[in-house]
Parts: C-alpha cells; sequence; structure tokens
C-alpha cells in the first residue's frame, strides 16, 4: 500500500508540475544575453550586473513606474518620467529589474502615464549604465524603441537619434577641395523638389516641429516652442523667416531660394520684422523679446544655441545657388549693409559661430526629414561640418 500511496503521490505531481511548466510557458520572459550592442543588446540580468557607466542597449519588458528605490507603481502613474524593465513581464521582485530615466525627448513615446498601454510591452534602450533612484539603471538615453521593430510612418521628431543616410549620396565631392570641392557639391544639391510658398507652411510643421509636443514648432531666434496653427501675420503668429534675407539677390518668395526650407525657419512675426534684412554678425542691443539675440543697424547676432545652425544654413545657400537655370548667383562676404546685392556677411564670424556651435542631432534630424520627405536634397555642412574650412 505504501508503494502504491507514492505512485500516486508521483502521479499527482508530475501533472502539477506539467501545468505549472504549461502556465509558465506563456509568460514572456527575455533571458538571452547579448554584447550590449543595437543588434544584439543586454538583457536586464545583465544590465543589473553592469553598473559601471558603459553605454549600452538593453532590451527588457516594461513592468511599471519606479517611483522610489524599492517601489514600482503598476497603475495610475504619476509622469512619464520613468519606467521599469524587467526580463520577465510579470515580474514583481525589484531587484530583478532595471529602472530607466526617460529624456525629454522620449517622454510623449514612452512615458507610462501617456501610454500606459506599454505596460507588458518590449522595448530596447540604449544608455548609460549607472544608478537611478538609488537602483540598477539607464540614463541619459540616446535611443528607445519597440522591440517589434517596426517603422513609424510619420517624420521623426525626436532629435536626439536621427535616422542615417547614404554616404555615397557625397561620393563625387570626396576627395576635392576649395572651388573644385564647392562646384561639386553644388552639382550634387543643385536637383531636387521645388515647394511652393504656401506648402512652406506644412513644411515647416513637421521640420520644427516641438519633440516634446507634436503639436508645436520650436521658433528659431526665440527658442519658443508655439501652436504649429499659429501662424499668420498678427503679434505673437510665428512665420516664415528667410535666414538668407530674400532681398539679398532680390529672389523673394519665388520658387528655389525663396522657398528653399534648409534656410526658412518658423520665427515671432515681430522678431522676424526686427532681423529684417540684417547681415550677420557680433554685438548690438539685445533684443526684448528674443533674450539672447542682439542687434543693431546693419547686423544681427542669433542666440548662442542657433548660431552654428544659422552658419550653416548660409552656406548651404551659398553652394546651391551658383547663378545657373536662371537663379541668382549667392554669395558670402566679409561684409554687413549688402543691402539688395546677392551676398551675404559676415563670412569669418559666421566661420567662428560654425565652430561655436557644432552640428546637433536637431539639425541632424531636420536635415534628414527635407531630404526624405520635402526637397530631396541635404546640407552637406550638416552632414560634414569640415567642408566650410575647405571652401571659405
Amino acid at each position: 500500500m505504501k508503494r502504491h500511496g507514492n505512485k500516486k503521490f508521483l502521479s499527482f505531481f508530475s501533472v502539477v508540475m506539467a501545468i505549472v511548466v504549461s502556465t509558465l510557458a506563456f509568460i514572456p520572459t527575455l533571458q538571452a544575453a547579448g554584447d550590449g550592442s543595437w543588434t544584439s543588446p543586454f538583457s536586464v540580468s545583465q544590465s543589473i550586473s553592469n553598473q559601471n557607466n558603459s553605454l549600452k542597449t538593453v532590451q527588457g519588458y516594461v513592468v511599471g513606474q519606479p517611483t522610489a528605490t524599492t517601489t514600482v507603481v503598476t497603475s495610475n502613474y504619476p509622469n512619464d518620467y520613468a519606467l521599469a524593465l524587467a526580463d520577465s513581464a510579470s515580474e514583481t521582485n525589484t531587484s530583478n529589474m532595471v529602472y530607466v530615466q526617460i529624456p525629454s525627448s522620449f517622454r510623449s513615446q514612452f512615458g507610462l502615464k501617456t501610454n500606459p498601454s506599454l505596460k507588458g510591452q518590449s522595448i530596447k534602450v540604449t544608455g548609460y549604465l549607472t544608478a537611478y533612484f538609488s537602483h540598477a539603471g539607464v540614463k541619459d538615453a540616446t535611443a528607445m524603441e519597440k522591440a517589434s521593430g517596426s517603422t513609424p510612418t510619420d517624420p521623426p521628431t525626436d532629435p536626439t537619434d536621427p535616422p542615417a543616410y547614404d554616404e555615397s549620396y557625397y561620393d563625387p565631392a570626396q576627395g576635392k577641395t576649395g572651388a573644385a570641392l564647392k562646384t561639386a557639391l553644388h552639382n550634387i544639391i543643385d536637383d531636387h523638389t521645388e515647394l511652393s510658398y504656401d506648402a512652406v507652411w506644412n513644411a515647416l510643421r513637421v521640420t520644427d516641429q516641438d519633440p516634446n509636443n507634436s503639436n508645436n514648432v520650436i521658433l528659431l531666434y526665440t527658442g519658443r516652442s508655439q501652436s504649429k496653427t499659429a501662424n499668420g501675420s498678427n503679434v505673437n503668429d510665428w512665420n516664415r523667416e528667410h535666414v538668407w534675407a530674400k532681398s539679398h539677390g532680390d529672389f523673394g518668395t519665388a520658387m528655389g531660394p525663396g522657398t528653399d526650407i534648409h534656410h526658412l525657419r518658423p520665427t515671432d512675426v515681430s522678431v522676424n520684422s526686427s532681423r529684417g534684412n540684417l547681415d550677420f554678425d557680433n554685438g548690438g542691443t539685445q533684443h526684448s523679446e528674443a533674450l539672447g539675440n542682439y542687434y543693431d543697424s546693419d547686423s544681427w547676432e542669433p542666440r548662442n544655441a542657433v548660431k552654428g545652425d544659422v552658419a550653416r544654413m548660409l552656406f548651404y545657400m551659398a553652394v546651391r545657388y551658383e547663378g545657373d537655370s536662371g537663379e541668382p548667383q549667392l554669395e558670402l562676404n566679409n561684409n554687413v549693409n549688402n543691402g539688395t546685392a546677392p551676398y551675404h556677411g559676415k563670412m569669418s564670424v559666421l566661420l567662428q559661430w560654425h565652430q561655436q556651435d557644432p552640428v546637433d542631432n536637431w539639425e541632424r534630424n531636420r536635415n534628414n526629414i527635407i531630404y526624405d520627405q520635402f526637397q530631396h536634397n541635404r546640407n552637406p555642412f550638416i552632414d560634414h561640418p569640415e567642408w566650410a574650412e575647405e571652401i571659405w
């Protein structure tokens, strides 16, 4: 009888274990080890074991939002600032989680207050493996993506990690310098889709979209985030600023230089009026509405954060428009007060600003959007900043 009882017990135990195994099979887990690259990400357990401030990609399931060292909430999320990842979608032990700090540029897409349906989904995040909430963490993320790898159909709104482009685009310019380089770049970027001036409104709503608020654009000189629909000619509206002043060459709003969105930017109406057709140079009186911008009777100095942007837009215009196909020949010079002549200054200052304010991912992202969706040409001085010195 004793043996018979053991057989019954073993039979019952086998059935229970089979049920447990079957149940566990339906709980998603991620335990494969990688090298921390985007294509072979760390598991969460690996990221916990390698808190050495290295830049790695981690893949895991969203299990909630950390609010303290040992507290992760799974509903009623207080904000979009953080999330917790684990190798199992059903994990409840915080020691088996890594806490991810969500930078502002990713919060609209990956914050749990805004996107509660993310819970249980697998995501990849690239960032620095270091403590967050005094807990194993990932901070200062440079890329975040749902692990399904789906490609968004909308233009990227996050300037933190812009998509790559095919470097062969510039093959005809490689190895050239000076005038030969300028000519080669002109021939590369010359042919492109030209927009109507009306179409520029909608283009700028995409190219200059606020990464933290998809309903807004960022204004060039003030840095203000403003509703995409608040455009026009009224006070505090935004309008279309020609960074290469359209009177410098007298091209107005004609298709081509007058509608080229590589140098057209959303700008506050009154600030645009103050800038007028001034050349660019250092100095003057600070603008009362656009703090950090200075101007006098013959020049405008933009705020530090966009000095390089302005320089690179003018470099582009001087290469793109070379007087062929009935278009003006635009050139940089070292003067101010250029008036209606097809020149823009001050070249020496622009080259300084180009060095002072290097290319950032906002510019790269904008360049990619213009290339992919609108004009299908690029600003070479965003892709290759070193070429400015080679030409000028």
